[in-house]
């Protein structure tokens, strides 16, 4: 692959949150800001693929995120550009000229409707690719996981302002590569795939933050993504757990500031920071 090549894309991407009036406890006019939420309809060579409810912050990225995660094309190079008519609610891939996807019919005919916030989707072709190339085995430490936990709380600027969003993170080390927030997780997930795209990041070296629960569709897109490590300040799923075992994904969740559960890989965690325990308290009974 051309390493330095780059689809044509528009710059389209919308204002997160929007200023409202509401009515406070006290009965009092309040101005507030509440998060955006936009239909955003995915085409490639004017073929519809789906319609996403979205932020709309990033959508040339989660056009392509969406269709890499969901192994619906394989390489960037097959697309020439990513427009965004925000008028017309959609988004159109085009593909490089000549470039035609014969087995479309095939790769479709199969959708699953996930737990995703929004519901999310997932097509018979990424359940038949994902386990095509083996996740590199990785360690951690759990000083580097404080540390990561520490960085991240400088973000999630548009919950912090409106709420009603997910965050997901990037991270290599300890460094925040990439950050998304969108109006479900698996939405952030895909902009912040289809950025590694563009900019040719692998994700062997790299950690997948999320704000949301770890489902299977979350360690679905992990793995497509090729990042080993799974880190949630959220719960998981049965099936995710499961999914992550089977694919040997690192799974961290429940993780908040020196507090974490390691539900899989735990023997790829270095314990150098264990925190002290609190004194026992004692039944004091008058």
């Amino acid at each position: 692959m051309d390493k330095v090549y780059r689809p044509k894309l528009s710059q389209q991407g919308l204002s997160p949150t929007h200023a409202v009036n509401a009515i406070n406890q006290f009965g009092e006019n309040k101005e507030v800001h509440v998060a955006g939420e936009s239909p955003l309809t995915l085409k490639v060579n004017d073929r519809e693929i789906v319609t996403l409810m979205t932020l709309g912050t990033h959508p040339e990225e989660l056009a392509l995120g969406y269709l890499r995660n969901q192994r619906l094309l394989e390489e960037i190079t097959d697309i020439e550009s990513v427009s965004v008519d925000w008028d017309k609610e959609r988004v159109d891939v085009s593909l490089m000229p000549g470039k035609e996807i014969t087995d479309w019919e095939e790769k479709l005919s199969k959708r699953t409707v996930t737990s995703g916030c929004g519901q999310g989707t997932v097509f018979s072709c990424t359940l038949d690719k994902l386990y095509d190339e083996k996740l590199p085995s990785v360690s951690l430490k759990q000083s580097k996981i404080y540390e990561l936990l520490a960085a991240i709380t400088k973000f999630n600027e548009i919950y912090k302002k409106a709420g009603a969003v997910h965050g997901c993170a990037l991270c290599k080390d300890t460094e925040i590569l990439k950050f998304v927030e969108d109006v479900g997780r698996h939405n952030a997930a895909d902009a912040i795939s289809g950025w590694m795209w563009l900019e040719h990041q692998q994700g062997g070296d790299k950690i997948f933050y999320t704000t949301g629960r770890l489902t299977s569709e979350m360690v679905m897109k992990s793995a497509n993504m090729g990042i080993p490590v799974l880190l949630s300040r959220s719960g998981v799923t049965n099936m995710g757990l499961e999914l992550a075992r089977d694919l040997g994904i690192i799974m961290i969740a429940r993780a908040k500031g020196k507090a974490f559960l390691v539900y899989n890989g735990e023997e790829q965690i270095v314990f150098d920071q264990t925190p002290k325990k609190p004194p026992e308290r004692k039944d004091v009974r008058t």
